[in-house]
């Protein structure tokens, strides 16, 4: 049943490889993006509270499967952006990673602004009556505290994250997914042997993750 995994025609390992590159640079750049969007959303200033009310619940509530296919059609074949990368599939794992950060920066937002609203305002206040601005105060008191609170919530978002990977499969960008199509085509006699070979992969990816961030989160809580 599963004599494919010998022959040598699939980099199986590769593809894996590629999916967690994809899962690992999404990652950095999703807290990346989804801190400044937390910060924006608590921001004193409206303009940036606007910009980052309507970011979140727009692309939030967009599928991702829209904006991968937007950031390939819209900025690839029309406007001719290629971020940098060489070949065809180069640019497509780096729009795919642009995509991912878009679309996951925005559940990092909220669970970071979560995070936020259980820092007591006291603190906050304290801060602002010995001089720090406003980027001092959630910088220096209420992130490192925010973070704490909510390394579980981000470990769900993670595991989300390397999930929402196969769909960069959409734009040829060569993951795990993007070979299981390949697989399915070629192996339509062992179709239940394929899915189980991906199901487990994923499940070796997710798990550990999961089970290591759960420890960090009891780890690191904030005792109140």
């Amino acid at each position: 049943m599963f004599d494919f995994l010998d022959s040598g025609q699939y980099d199986l390992l590769g593809a894996f490889w590629v999916t967690v590159q994809l899962t690992l640079y999404s990652a950095i750049g999703s807290l990346i993006w989804g801190t400044l969007l937390a910060g924006m959303r608590v921001s004193p200033v409206p303009l940036m509270r606007v910009f980052g009310t309507a970011y979140v619940n727009l692309v939030r509530n967009t599928p991702l499967t829209v904006i991968i296919l937007a950031c390939s059609l819209g900025l690839n074949q029309t406007l001719g952006i290629t971020l940098g990368g060489g070949d065809f599939k180069d640019i497509g794992f780096r729009l795919a990673v642009l995509g991912l950060v878009a679309y996951t920066g925005t559940f990092v937002c909220e669970a970071l602004r979560s995070g936020i609203n259980t820092v007591p305002v006291g603190q906050a206040e304290a801060a602002r009556a010995l001089g720090l601005s406003f980027t001092q105060v959630l910088t220096l008191v209420v992130l490192p505290q925010a973070f704490r609170t909510v390394v579980a919530p981000l470990a769900n978002v993670l595991i989300a994250l390397t999930k929402n990977t196969t769909v960069a499969a959409a734009i040829s960008a060569a993951e795990a997914a993007y070979l299981m199509k390949s697989m399915i085509e070629n192996e339509s006699d062992a179709l239940l042997a394929v899915f189980a070979v991906f199901a487990l992969g994923f499940v070796l990816l997710t798990l550990p993750t999961g089970l290591l961030l759960g420890w960090v989160s009891k780890r690191v809580a904030v005792k109140r």
